[in-house]
């Protein structure tokens, strides 16, 4: 187990859950990404993860790592949407396969493309499969993923027993950037007793009252990334997050 993984299972040992920031260099200069990580860290995140659109590449990614790693000392994970949104400098990388797209590329394609370059750069892996659930948002359309029905926990269930047995430890249950409405409670329930793997839920979490009900569901990670976009008082709207994250299993 590398250090940031161990990071990450200590911090949920402890706390109950952990908060992840989601920022894509995309939106904003490298600079602005830097600050937006200070005041992510200032409020009690407990790491960053950096992607998520097919622009996030090349010297744009390059540089917003670095701005990052300048302003925080929390782990920088790469969550790329392509074998191009790889970079020497982070921490990490969540190494994701699409498990319900109907395109191999985003199944093994881009992973075996960006393998030879993660080992050659020796980036820490934490293996996991990435699960569109309804209604999916860009995501889905671009990963031309076969959404999870909100409906239907037991195909969500289904998913993630698959990657447990296939040995990804990490399993990312995503409604799609801002979406309207988030994983169902119900199906995060359902995954978290069925499985042993780490619970990651994101996509439309805009309230920390939302966040609460999936970490007592049994998420162990929570990610939000919109919602710190278009926060007038960043620092205060993260806080209030994570300070709600973390105390969640103990209320």
């Amino acid at each position: 187990m590398g250090k940031v993984e161990k990071r990450l299972l200590d911090t949920i040992a402890r706390n109950g859950a952990a908060h992840l920031t989601l920022i894509d260099p995309a939106k904003q200069s490298p600079k602005i990404a830097g600050e937006i990580a200070s005041d992510a860290a200032a409020a009690g995140s407990d790491g960053i993860m950096v992607g998520g659109s097919t622009r996030a590449v090349g010297e744009l990614l390059d540089d917003t790592i670095l701005e990052i790693k300048k302003a925080v000392d929390l782990p920088a994970i790469l969550f790329p949407a392509s074998e191009a949104g790889i970079s020497r400098h982070a921490d990490a990388i969540f190494f994701m396969s699409m498990l319900n797209s109907r395109d191999p590329y985003f199944i093994t394609g881009a992973q075996r493309r960006g393998a030879p370059l993660v080992k050659k750069l020796g980036l820490e892996i934490l293996p996991m499969a990435y699960l569109l659930v309804e209604p999916g948002g860009a995501a889905g359309r671009v990963g031309k993923a076969d959404l999870i029905p909100r409906t239907k926990p037991e195909l969500a269930v289904a998913y993630a027993l698959a990657a447990q047995y296939l040995g990804m430890r990490f399993v990312y249950l995503e409604a799609g950037s801002g979406a309207e409405q988030p994983v169902p409670v119900g199906m995060v329930r359902a995954v978290r007793k069925a499985t042993q793997v780490t619970l990651i839920v994101g996509g439309g979490i805009k309230t920390p009252e939302v966040a609460v009900e999936r970490v007592k569901a049994g998420a162990d990670i929570i990610v939000t990334g919109t919602l710190v976009e278009h926060a007038k008082d960043r620092v205060a709207k993260i806080r209030e997050m994570a300070k709600a994250i973390k105390s969640a299993r103990g209320a």
